[in-house]
Parts: structure tokens; C-alpha cells; sequence
């Protein structure tokens, strides 16, 4: 996908993989706004839950999102409130799901809208991340809401010992709980011709670094970096891959 708008372009791709699991739970989008050029949406949706509970959860944020985005007018409206009434929207159409289904459908959400103007915006709840490289360098990765976090946070833990920790996958907020979902929100100010943000699930940036995501995504074109990253992904897990997904989103000059 590319939007073009004065003085830059928008280059962007989305990747999915069920990696090694028999359901593939995780779903993505990057939206093109439908009136107004160089503003763009991207969600990234990891579902947990039973067989379909899970892609039933994931499929509530990105149908969100999409009604969302239809209805957002970046000339006007806040993307910051735009963002917040994504995850409680969601939050609550995956509760209402729940009361129907046998499964008890939750989801993570990672979710950004660069603005006509490069401004970009980003929400996530859960443990899928949305980072943001300058060249080959990240600026900016949100903090999971994970046990493993709160114990980096506390300085019990490193981020290396967090990666094989045996409760590494048990969150402390996402949607669909009984609980309210967090609502991380961050303001990543103008961005620049060759920054790039990513939104990725837990199955993807478990087997990187941020080094090696912002040389990646830096030195090939969006479409290129999403293959590689998945690639390298299935590599590194041998055998034992959570469903990965991601949306990659560049600003690239015109010409």
C-alpha cells in the first residue's frame, strides 16, 4: 500500500503467519483514510481464547476499527480520543461476544494513526508493541502490560531473562477481561521522512532485537522487511511459533 500526500509518501505493509499453531488468532490492517490523503490506521489484533474465541476477539478490534476510522476526520477530531474509544469499544463488543460463545474470547490491541501532518499517535493493551525507528534506531517501543514487565520494571528481571521466562505470556491487561483494559497512549510527535512504526504481536519481537528490527525494517522496502522479519521469525522458533503478525508503516520521500 502506498499514500501519497505533499512532500512525502505513506509505504505500508501488513504480514500474518499461523507459525506453528493449528488456529491462527492473530489478525492485522493498515486502513488508507478514504478522504483525506497521507493519513493512515494501522491495528494489530492478538487473540487468545479456545479454537475461534480468540480470532472471534481479534475480529471485534479490527471491525472497531474500521467503523472508527470510517467515521474519524483528521482535520478536527482528536486521534488520541480516536485511539481510547478503539480499545473500549472493542473491549466491549469482545465482552458481549463472550456472553454468546462457549470460549472466553480476549485480545491484545496495538494500534497507530499517522496524521497528513506526520504526527502519529499510538495506543496498545496487552503485550503486542508498536515501535518506532528513526533510520536503523528505535526511538520508541510501548511497555507491555505483562508479569514479565512489571518484574523489569522492578528490576527483578532482565529483558533477555524475560524472553524464556516460564510465565512470560501471562498478561496483567488486555480486552475482554472482566477488568477495565489499560490504555497506554503515546504521542510520538512529527515523524520523519525515513522513520518507520511497527505494530507487531508476541509471536514476531520475541526473536528480535531492536537492533536487528530497525536495520531490517530501515534498509528494504516495507513488503521486503515484513517477509524478512516473519522469515527469520519461523527460523528462530524451530518448530514451537506462536501465530506472528505485523504492520509496517514508512515514510518515504516523493521521487
Amino acid at each position: 500500500m502506498s499514500i501519497v500526500t505533499t512532500g512525502h509518501r505513506l509505504s505500508a505493509a501488513t504480514g500474518l503467519h499461523r507459525g506453528d499453531r493449528a488456529y491462527q488468532q492473530d489478525q492485522v490492517i493498515v486502513l488508507g483514510h478514504s478522504r483525506v490523503p497521507g493519513c493512515a490506521m494501522a491495528v494489530l489484533a492478538d487473540g487468545m481464547g479456545g479454537k475461534s474465541g480468540g480470532r472471534k476477539a481479534a475480529d471485534q478490534v479490527i471491525l472497531t476499527a474500521q467503523q472508527l476510522f470510517e467515521r474519524f476526520s483528521p482535520g478536527s477530531d482528536d486521534p488520541v480520543e480516536t485511539l481510547r474509544q478503539l480499545v473500549l469499544e472493542a473491549h466491549l463488543m469482545i465482552k458481549l461476544t463472550a456472553i454468546t460463545a462457549e470460549e472466553e474470547p480476549h485480545s491484545t490491541v496495538a494500534a497507530f494513526i499517522v496524521l497528513p501532518t506526520r504526527e502519529c499517535v499510538t495506543v496498545h493493551a496487552g503485550d503486542s508493541r508498536v515501535y518506532h525507528f528513526r533510520g536503523p534506531d528505535m526511538a520508541f517501543r510501548t511497555s507491555d502490560h505483562s508479569y514479565v514487565q512489571r518484574l523489569i520494571d522492578e528490576g527483578d528481571l532482565t529483558e533477555d531473562e524475560a524472553n524464556t521466562h516460564p510465565q512470560s505470556n501471562l498478561l496483567t491487561g488486555c480486552l475482554g477481561t472482566l477488568r477495565d483494559p489499560p490504555i497506554s497512549l503515546h504521542r510520538l510527535g512529527r515523524l520523519e521522512v525515513g522513520d518507520a512504526v511497527m505494530a507487531c504481536s508476541d509471536g514476531l519481537w520475541h526473536y528480535f532485537s531492536p537492533i536487528e528490527m530497525g536495520s531490517i525494517t530501515h534498509a528494504l522496502p516495507p513488503r521486503e522487511a515484513g517477509e524478512m522479519l516473519i522469515g527469520k521469525a519461523r527460523e528462530r522458533a524451530r518448530g514451537t511459533g506462536d501465530n506472528l503478525s505485523l504492520a509496517l508503516v514508512r515514510v518515504e520521500p516523493l521521487g
